[in-house]
């Protein structure tokens, strides 16, 4: 092989032994991925700034609730309004915290993505320029001079532009993850930022929620003693058990009729089949007030207590304690937010004074379902689960079903 041919292969074999000393990354990074990495970066910070404007001022609340505190059934409903926005905030934040957790996880894969390829392409980088260093502008001029004619030479100076423009890109490119790293470092102090603040958040809103459950404990005990005789305190406290009897027994009404017209169209309707309960607050066993005849716990007199009181944290899962339909998801002001279900055959069961309900009226519902959580709405002095059952009109005691 004549000399300048040799040279002119050796030359060529060199560009393309150096132009594959880069590894292409798996994932380039591009002036639009840069941006959406910004776009992301502004709103985690969005984030975070009206994560901390939208705390519930507790002080100014109960300010507002001064002016319901003489009529007691307006006050309750005032206020478990309140208490439900603020589960509904709790809720929204326990969310983001789960999501943020997740996102921390794929951001931090992406740095580590981004910091591998930077350093992939530093090394490349280094290579290059050592070898440009050693062979100095010569390595060009061998290349052009070796040339056996014009047209040749012509072919090489083409190859020497897209060599020098292949280098340019490269450094285009590494300019362009070194970016991506410090965005993607950015992102992720924003995210632990958010996390913390959503988690800080969580704890100020069950802070209010305990603050204003005490305020209305305090205004229950108050209302009720400042009745002028014990009397006139306990045919009040008569006449709310009377109207939540009266709603139970129209709902127990509305479902016989159903059933009625369901024989007479010969469908079938639900039958329950002896199945012991589930236990409906899991995690909680304590019992804060029996089911039967007990000293009530304000008024100071014996009085029927139709079920029985499960002392748990707000927020507590509250499951179906069978498999049955929903004939209530709704409020009143002495059962608070309150699910009533039909399991077939008379029975039903009902869970009262909930923070947040997560079913709805006519939706069928199996055993251990998450129906509800614990909270303090309507006439209660605490967060409990006020759970009761029903047979053929009549309160029975839950201990006949539950395990």
């Amino acid at each position: 092989m004549p000399m300048r041919h040799w040279k002119k292969a050796v030359c060529v074999l060199l560009g393309i032994a150096i132009m594959f000393t880069y590894v292409e990354p798996a994932r380039a990074v591009t002036n639009e991925s840069i941006r959406e990495k910004e776009d992301q970066i502004k709103k985690a910070k969005e984030e975070v700034s009206n994560l901390k404007s939208s705390l519930t001022d507790v002080e100014a609340l109960k300010k507002e609730l001064e002016r319901s505190k003489n009529d007691l059934t307006v006050y309750v409903t005032q206020l478990d309004s309140e208490l439900s926005s603020i589960q509904e905030k709790i809720e929204e934040y326990n969310t983001r915290i789960t999501e943020k957790e997740a996102q921390i996880v794929v951001t931090t894969e992406e740095l580590n993505e981004a910091i591998k390829q930077q350093e992939d392409q530093y090394e490349a980088m280094k290579k290059r320029i050592r070898f440009m260093y050693e062979k100095g502008d010569t390595f060009y001029l061998e290349m052009l001079f070796s040339s056996a004619g014009f047209a040749d030479m012509m072919n090489k100076a083409d190859y020497i532009e897209a060599l020098s423009r292949y280098d340019r890109n490269k450094l285009e490119e590494y300019v362009q993850t070194r970016e991506m790293v410090e965005l993607c470092k950015e992102e992720l102090e924003t995210e632990k930022e958010l996390l913390d603040e959503a988690k800080i958040a969580v704890e100020a809103e069950e802070a209010n929620i305990s603050s204003l459950i005490e305020e209305k404990e305090a205004q229950i005990r108050s209302v009720s003693g400042d009745i002028s005789n014990k009397e006139a305190a306990i045919k009040e406290y008569e006449e709310m058990i009377a109207q939540e009897n009266a709603e139970i027994a129209a709902l127990e009404k509305a479902v016989a009729e159903e059933k009625a017209r369901l024989e007479a169209e010969n469908a079938q309707a639900r039958i329950y089949n002896g199945g012991m309960f589930t236990w409906p607050c899991p995690g909680y066993k304590r019992i804060s007030d029996e089911y039967g005849n007990r000293i009530h716990p304000i008024l100071g007199t014996q009085q029927f207590h139709n079920g029985v009181d499960m002392a748990a944290s707000s927020g507590t899962a509250i499951l179906a304690a069978y498999d049955g339909d929903v004939i209530a998801a709704t409020y009143s002001s002495s059962m608070g937010n309150y699910i009533m279900i039909d399991h077939g055959s008379g029975l039903y069961t009902i869970y009262m004074h909930c923070s947040a309900l997560y079913v709805s009226k006519g939706q069928a519902v199996t055993k251990g379902q998450n129906i509800a959580a614990v909270g303090s709405t309507g006439r209660s002095t605490g967060p409990h689960l006020h759970f009761s059952v029903r047979l053929n009109g009549s309160y029975v005691s839950p201990w006949n079903y539950l395990k």
